[in-house]
């Protein structure tokens, strides 16, 4: 059965670059990237996990563990590391695991054979504490992710599941949100009293409510608030 959107990931035990894991217990309460790479030894691979290395302490800052997987075994992925540090100019400081029998990724449908029998697309899941997939994207082979855009994605995911908001096209840390449609006006009240604006009933904008700017919302937020 394909996985979707809100199930819980599966579990697996696997070797990695770090040694042996249990995927479940590895996440803990953290939350998690997953991602796939077709082949160690490949052009844009080497460029996305050199990139993702260097990200390493960004994902550290929102409690995220970040690891990697492809077919190959764990010594050719320690063997590639070394020229990930030499063209990429960082070191690996993630695990990759090593799935040469596919078992993982067969269970994360990470092999599409129209394109590989073998091989895994560039897949990339984001897991949370609570071992829910919170969100998937599959890359063709010959595309490189954009890793600032899940690191973006992240912070979405976690302002929304802590607040009633909902983040709007293009949306980065820090803009205005959008107060979600569940949620009345009393209610929201009570959750957001520095007011909102609203340029029609069902479209409420208000400042991100973790950050200081959140205290006021403009002359709109006043009437909403006093009214």
């Amino acid at each position: 059965m394909a996985l979707r959107l809100g199930d819980i990931a599966p579990d697996f035990q696997a070797d990695t670059t770090d040694g042996p894991i249990s995927f479940h217990e590895w996440i803990g309460d953290s939350w998690a990237v997953l991602f796939s790479h077709p082949k160690d030894f490949t052009p844009v691979c080497t460029t996305e996990l050199g990139y993702v290395a260097r990200c390493k302490p960004d994902f550290d800052k929102r409690g995220v563990k970040v690891i990697g997987l492809s077919v190959d075994p764990t010594d050719s992925h320690t063997r590639w590391a070394e020229d990930i540090k030499e063209t990429q100019g960082t070191a690996l400081n993630f695990p990759v695991i090593a799935d040469p029998d596919h078992k993982i990724a067969e269970l994360y449908d990470m092999i599409h054979p129209e394109i590989s029998d073998v091989f895994t697309v560039r897949s990339v899941f984001v897991i949370g504490p609570d071992k829910k997939i919170k969100l998937m994207i599959t890359y063709p082979a010959s595309t490189g992710r954009n890793f600032d855009e899940i690191l973006r994605v992240i912070d979405s995911l976690q302002l929304t599941a802590k607040y009633s908001v909902a983040t709007p096209v293009n949306w980065k840390d820090g803009d205005d949100v959008i107060i979600v449609p569940s949620l009345s006006d009393e209610a929201a009240k009570e959750k957001f009293p520095g007011g909102w604006r609203a340029p029609k009933p069902y479209l409420r904008i208000t400042p991100q409510p973790n950050k200081p700017a959140a205290a006021t919302a403009g002359s709109d937020t006043a009437a909403k608030t006093a009214s």
